[in-house]
């Protein structure tokens, strides 16, 4: 199993996964300034209508281990674990980071699942964002604020894994058929005692 680890040394994009390893992610270390990154992480923190809901895993309820929020167009809605988000309306802080994720990306997005991560006990399970309201290839642009946390991607088949640290600031794009053959997660870490807050902008089609 090959493991590849991406230390963020330079401003320059970075591409983690390549259309020949059967996806394409690439990390952008600096979409906000760090001004305005320290700016944006008080004002989520303080704004944004944070919940702890209950999933479904194996047939048996949960709490999420970590805090989230679901914004966007209105009446735009999203399932996942046997949940579903209906999107509170855009704030402007949250419109002005889309704008520069589409900016980059060339994709418009219509809604944002975000999740505050308080502390390294905070994590997301390996999942891939493949439900059928995102499309074949979604295109998915994840801001990350505050505490630099490890993303790890690993090869549904070959179990290839590949790491990268997130660095306050930062814009890392899913694309292509990343979400096929490719499961990602944050996972825990009991030396982390700062937050993070990441935002996730996607389509969604519910039609």
């Amino acid at each position: 199993m090959q493991s590849e680890l991406f230390q963020n040394a330079d401003s320059a994009p970075q591409v983690i996964v390549a259309p020949k390893d059967d996806g394409l992610v690439t990390l952008y270390p600096h979409l906000l300034s760090g001004e305005e990154a320290d700016h944006y992480l008080r004002d989520l923190s303080q704004s944004i209508a944070w919940q702890q809901r209950s999933i479904t895993v194996y047939g048996k309820q949960h709490l999420q281990p970590r805090l989230v929020a679901w914004y966007g167009d209105a009446g735009v809605r999203y399932s996942y674990s046997g949940d579903t988000l209906v999107a509170t309306g855009w704030t402007d802080t949250l419109l002005f980071i889309r704008e520069r994720c589409q900016a980059i990306s060339g994709v418009r997005f219509n809604s944002v699942l975000m999740n505050l991560y308080r502390d390294g006990q905070d994590a997301m399970g390996w999942h891939a964002d493949n439900e059928p309201e995102l499309g074949p290839e979604p295109v998915i642009a994840s801001v990350s604020l505050g505490f630099a946390r490890r993303f790890d991607l690993r090869h549904k088949t070959s179990r290839e894994t590949r790491h990268v640290v997130l660095p306050h600031g930062s814009l890392l794009i899913m694309a292509g058929k990343t979400q096929q053959y490719w499961a990602h997660q944050i996972a825990r870490s009991k030396k982390i005692h700062e937050p993070r807050i990441n935002l996730t902008f996607r389509w969604i089609n519910n039609n």
